[in-house]
């Protein structure tokens, strides 16, 4: 994949469909404009499924990754796993979000703002 544009609002997201969909105490998430970011090899490896009408979550078909999702009432951007990135990028997480349903056996220990819900402003 290439993206040409910057990564915006990048969230830790501690809710329980990031955590047990990535496996682990949270999900590092930001979102990309959709003309900046290019599959360009593996097509048919991609496949999503439908969390509700309008929401969509593609997946690596050969070993399962969650890649990025797509949500048609905000159908200019993805959210992207900032996981599956090789690359470095220059933007960095602004907090953690969806605290309350964080895992038991976890602790955040940082100085970025943390929120029960969404950030202020999204």
């Amino acid at each position: 994949m290439t993206l040409q544009g910057a990564i915006t609002q990048i969230i830790h997201c501690h809710c329980s469909l990031c955590r047990k969909s990535s496996g682990t105490a949270y999900a590092t998430n930001g979102f990309v404009q959709q003309s900046d970011f290019h599959v360009v090899k593996g097509h048919e490896w991609i496949d999503y499924y439908e969390v509700t009408p309008g929401k969509k979550r593609y997946f690596c078909r050969r070993c399962a990754s969650p890649l990025y999702s797509e949500n048609l009432a905000d159908p200019n951007r993805y959210r992207l796993r900032l996981g599956l990135l090789d690359s470095s990028i220059d933007e960095r997480p602004v907090s953690h979000n969806f605290i309350d349903s964080k895992a038991c056996w976890d602790s955040i220990e940082t100085s970025l703002p943390c929120y029960s819900k969404h950030e202020p402003g999204r």
